[in-house]
């Protein structure tokens, strides 16, 4: 933003884009809520832009990492990816005991896995389709 720009009085819409903005560095852990009260006191407070963007200079731009814009999954796909992995897992052990415990073939009943393993893949595509859709918006 030039000199000028950052002289210029703020407007309620600043202020707000501002607020906004530190509410989202709230939520993700980047500011405490002691931090947060201050800056958004002084949000409302400022009068010009460069009091505005003093407020939000350390921070990361809203869905930006601070490592090159990566963004991680959701929590709840996360949560999701962990147990289909554990469930996966058991299965695959409790599989290879039984196979070499027992005389004769076994059913491989852990290739059924694979069916809500590409249900959840399907959908962690299309969330992060969707989110990548609405940064562009």
């Amino acid at each position: 933003m030039s000199k000028e720009v950052e002289g210029m009085r703020a407007a309620d819409a600043d202020r707000q884009q501002i607020a906004d903005r530190l509410k989202f560095a709230l939520d993700e852990g980047r500011l405490s809520l002691h931090e947060y009260d201050e800056r958004i006191g002084l949000a409302y407070a400022a009068r010009t832009h460069s009091e505005l963007l003093a407020l939000v200079r350390d921070l990361p731009r809203p869905g930006r990492g601070a490592a090159d814009g990566i963004r991680r999954l959701p929590t709840a796909l996360i949560v999701l990816w962990t147990i289909f992995g554990a469930l996966a897992a058991v299965n695959a052990v409790v599989y290879a005991l039984v196979t070499v415990s027992v005389d004769g073939g076994v059913y491989p009943w852990p290739i059924w896995l694979l069916v809500p393993g590409a249900a959840l893949g399907a959908v962690t595509v299309g969330v992060q389709t969707i989110r990548k859709q609405n940064r562009k918006d």
